[in-house]
């Protein structure tokens, strides 16, 4: 089952978001997508971990799929406020609706890197991230390092400036809010990524949850030394990290994107459904008759 909600962010900006399953009990599972990637892409995924048990939430940040503006030139969204007002409302959404019961973020790609700028991300009792880097272009190897400068310093802000959007029809995914675009190209351009520009180690130290974060050989988007720099941030954070390879899975390629694709729901879904359940948790059908014999 899949509800259509309307989520309110702390400055007021009315977000999009669907939620997937009925249960009364066990966690609650936010989706964070990646950047320029509609909600819609989670859905799978979404239906799968509620059949485990788990309530889903996934929604588009300000800018994006269904949380997009009639007009994009001109919207002043940016990708701090993804962080620091559309997550925090999300959180502050969910734990209202379903107090008492975990909180568990699923970050793919930036939205791993989110979670340390809202306020309440201490609500948290753990995180998967996905792919999640430091954008730092000085963190890809070989000529990929001066592809992504060319992007950063040459095609997103010469393209941006001049259409008032990034087009997703370059690469991106959904159309990127100028803001937006302009300030990842901003971040990504400096060695120190988003702290050069204001977003503060503070709220990374503050997770103090089991993290499990996956990264993959053959993403181009999310190289090893990137993902690694970013969950260095998460000090008190108990991080496993795993770096897989296609051949670990018997695949060809898993990409940046792969993962929330349903081919992996008997791989990689599975153990990030052990890493989330703990135990192995009962059918979805298993669970409401033992809570019909109890009631």
């Amino acid at each position: 089952m899949k509800d259509a909600i309307r989520l309110t962010a702390t400055d007021g900006y009315c977000l999009s978001g669907y939620v997937t399953g009925t249960m009364k009990r066990g966690p609650v599972i936010l989706v964070n997508g990646a950047t320029g990637v509609r909600q819609q892409y989670y859905a799978k995924f979404a239906t799968w971990a509620a059949e485990q048990g788990a309530t889903v939430l996934t929604w588009d940040y300000r800018g994006i799929g269904e949380s997009r503006p009639h007009r994009l030139r001109g919207f002043p969204g940016t990708m701090r406020d993804w962080g620091h007002h559309d997550l925090e409302g999300v959180i502050r959404f969910a734990a209202k609706e379903w107090s008492g019961r975990p909180l568990v973020a699923v970050g793919h790609s930036v939205g791993g890197q989110l979670l340390g700028q809202p306020a309440s991300n201490a609500l948290f009792s753990r995180a998967v991230t996905v792919g999640s880097q430091f954008g730092s272009w000085q963190l890809w190897p070989g000529p990929r390092k001066w592809a992504m400068a060319g992007l950063w310093y040459g095609l997103m802000p010469t393209v941006t400036h001049a259409l008032g959007y990034f087009p997703g029809s370059l690469g991106i995914g959904a159309d990127l809010p100028k803001e937006v675009a302009l300030e990842w190209a901003r971040w990504c351009r400096s060695r120190d990524f988003f702290l050069a520009h204001g977003v503060a180690r503070e709220g990374y130290s503050r997770l103090k949850i089991p993290v499990l974060a996956y990264s993959f050989t053959d993403d181009t988007y999310a190289p090893k030394a990137a993902v690694d720099a970013l969950h260095s941030l998460y000090v008190n954070a108990q991080v496993e990290r795993r770096h897989l390879a296609p051949r670990d899975l018997g695949v060809k390629q898993i990409g940046h994107f792969g993962f929330f694709k349903d081919t992996y729901r008997a791989t990689l879904w599975e153990r990030l459904g052990e890493f989330v359940f703990g135990a192995q948790p009962l059918p979805v059908h298993a669970q409401e008759r033992q809570e019909a014999a109890a009631s």
